[in-house]
């Protein structure tokens, strides 16, 4: 597995687990010692991801438009487990 795609995995893990454990944590429960926990960690990863998804399009593994894409993919939960998806098929079909 690429670190690559490890990387979209993880991010999407830290987003998930802001959003929907840590953040109610702290809004409804009152105890945000999660959203310090964990914010810095998906903070770092989104960070990672996006700098990865650079690193990427300067290899010219991707276009420009496709980074950006990339990158916007990496707000909502689950969107870079779906980018690198969408990176797979379009590879594929650019082999054939």
């Amino acid at each position: 597995m690429s670190f690559f795609r490890v990387s979209g995995i993880l991010e999407t893990i830290s987003t998930i687990s802001l959003f929907f454990i840590a953040m109610p944590l702290k809004y409804i429960g009152g105890n945000e010692i999660l959203v310090k926990i964990i914010g810095p960690i998906h903070g770092f990863l989104f960070i990672l991801y996006c700098c990865l998804v650079l690193w990427e399009q300067r290899q010219g593994r991707m276009n420009m438009n496709l980074a950006i894409k990339g990158m916007l993919a990496a707000i909502p939960p689950g969107g870079p487990i779906w980018f690198e998806r969408k990176l797979n098929k379009s590879a594929q079909q650019t082999q054939e």
